[in-house]
């Protein structure tokens, strides 16, 4: 929660995050035609969760739009360690906007572009313009976006990283997490870092030079 209350503050949902944690959640769970609904089920669940929990006055839905990035142009392996989503899966995505959108909330999207971007760029906006900003995501990316006005807030783990919260784990400033991911990659995303230098050392290396 930002210091101006939850009527100034703008909750940025990674929905592509969510979607496979959402999915592994529940497994076997298909309605009486065997359209398997078990991602939609527990993406409701999260979004009940974040409602319930936070009434949130304003909130968006950020995903992946389908197709490369620019990522991709700068590095053509940029994720290239990671199979392509499950048809079980796959088939659930339109039901989980559909969703969304009942609850009222806006879903975005744009070609070229993660979720991740998005959300970063409506930080940095929304900072601008005043409001507070909780970036609801379980993803580590987001850590260098995290400032006196914008905080993480992981629903499935009931997890906050505020602007302490970062400093004390990490005794680094957020944006310094960038130089830190730099140094030891990104497996997930298939980013190699420097050969032998993992986050502990890539820590220790930032705060000491």
């Amino acid at each position: 929660r930002g210091t101006m209350g939850e009527e100034t503050t703008l909750f940025l949902i990674d929905g592509s995050a969510y979607i496979p944690s959402a999915s592994h959640a529940i497994r076997g769970l298909a309605n009486s035609r065997g359209m398997p609904t078990n991602a939609v089920f527990g993406f409701t669940r999260m979004l009940l969760k974040l409602i319930d929990e936070r009434a949130p006055s304003y909130a968006v839905m950020l995903f992946d739009a389908k197709g490369p990035t620019f990522r991709h142009e700068r590095y053509p392996e940029y994720k290239a360690n990671r199979p392509p989503m499950p048809q079980d899966l796959a088939v659930q995505i339109p039901l989980i906007k559909e969703v969304t959108r009942a609850f009222n909330i806006p879903v975005i999207e744009k070609s070229g572009y993660e979720a991740d971007d998005l959300i970063g760029t409506l930080a940095e906006k929304a900072e601008a313009s005043g409001f507070d900003v909780v970036m609801v995501t379980g993803d580590k990316d987001f850590i260098q976006l995290v400032s006196e006005q914008a905080a993480i807030w992981d629903p499935m783990k009931d997890e906050t990283l505020d602007l302490p919260a970062v400093r004390a784990k990490f005794e680094i400033e957020p944006r310094q997490m960038i130089e830190v991911m730099g140094l030891c990659g990104d497996v997930s995303d298939n980013i190699p870092g420097v050969p032998g230098i993992g986050q502990k050392t890539a820590l220790a290396l930032i705060k000491t030079y």
